[in-house]
């Protein structure tokens, strides 16, 4: 590969800035990190193209463009409790220990989970754990949690989910039907319920467990 550093430095300057993301942190973690290392091996030629990459069976790493913006519409505190939903490699996960007090990167895939646990222990990340699971499900025993990314597409947002929010919690994710091109939204717990807003036009890879319930039909 051509040199990583300046790879990362285009990424954020060409890709990431130029998106609204006036975050400071989001920008220095993704210059910082390695994206490559949590590519598949034959993947790593586009892991700085501004494109999604197909990890295979459905899955794969949102662009950066809309990582950086998911992340940036959390607004996460230095000292929040994040849920990770779909960390595949962990890129996600070390981008988010960054920003956070704690992280919980939930993955269903045992074989990307372990490459999770792999890296982010390479970069000493003390204060992101990676726990295997459905996705749809959560991790209800780190709740509740003051911000959960969902790192892909959803028809349906689970109740786990939202159930798993802290008071004044937010849940970010990409909103998809049919074949249109998704919508990055932001669901908030308040004393009063849960409300939603519309933030920007996003696309993902579908989340397994968050499809629309097929119609039935006689």
């Amino acid at each position: 590969m051509a040199d990583s550093a300046l790879q990362r430095k285009n990424m954020v300057e060409s890709q990431v800035r130029p998106s609204d993301v006036t975050d400071r942190r989001i920008m220095s973690a993704m210059q910082d990190l390695p994206r490559e290392r949590f590519v598949p091996e034959g993947q790593r030629s586009l892991a700085y193209m501004d494109e999604a990459i197909p990890f295979g069976g459905g899955r794969g790493l949102l662009d950066p463009r809309t990582f950086a913006r998911l992340v940036q519409l959390g607004n996460i505190g230095a000292g929040d409790r994040v849920l990770d939903v779909g960390c595949l490699t962990g890129y996600s996960a070390a981008v988010l220990a960054r920003l956070a007090g704690h992280v919980t990167a939930l993955e269903s895939d045992a074989g990307p989970a372990r490459t999770a646990q792999i890296e982010l222990a390479a970069r000493a990340q003390t204060n992101a754990d990676v726990v295997t699971g459905a996705l749809a499900a959560g991790h209800a025993d780190g709740a509740p949690y003051d911000v959960i990314i969902v790192e892909g597409a959803t028809e349906r947002m689970p109740e786990a989910l939202t159930d798993q929010l802290a008071p004044g919690g937010r849940l970010v994710a990409i909103e998809v039907s049919g074949h249109r091109l998704g919508q990055a939204v932001i669901i908030t717990r308040s004393a009063s319920g849960l409300t939603k807003r519309v933030a920007f036009e996003a696309s993902g890879f579908l989340l397994p467990g968050f499809e629309k319930p097929a119609a039935f039909t006689f």
